[in-house]
């Protein structure tokens, strides 16, 4: 793929466009084809791990605090 920097911003530009249109469905396409062709790029490719990484820190810092019975303080 010589050029996915042409390609994602012509994929926010018709995400734009059909979002302007109210065309949520095209809106939503279009968004989902710029994010799978920017994580297809080597600059792109740590973001899953980044999402992971995240949601198992929220995760990890959220369970405690749910898994107090009553009302007790730490």
């Amino acid at each position: 793929m010589p050029s996915p920097g042409v390609l994602i911003f012509l994929a926010v530009l018709g995400a734009f466009l059909c979002a302007k249109a109210r065309l949520a469905g095209a809106a939503i396409a279009f968004s989902l084809i710029a994010f799978l062709v920017l994580v297809a790029t080597p600059l792109g490719q740590g973001i899953p791990d980044a999402a992971a990484t995240f949601f198992s820190t929220l995760d990890g810092a959220s369970t405690p605090v749910l898994n107090q019975p009553g009302g007790e303080q730490p």
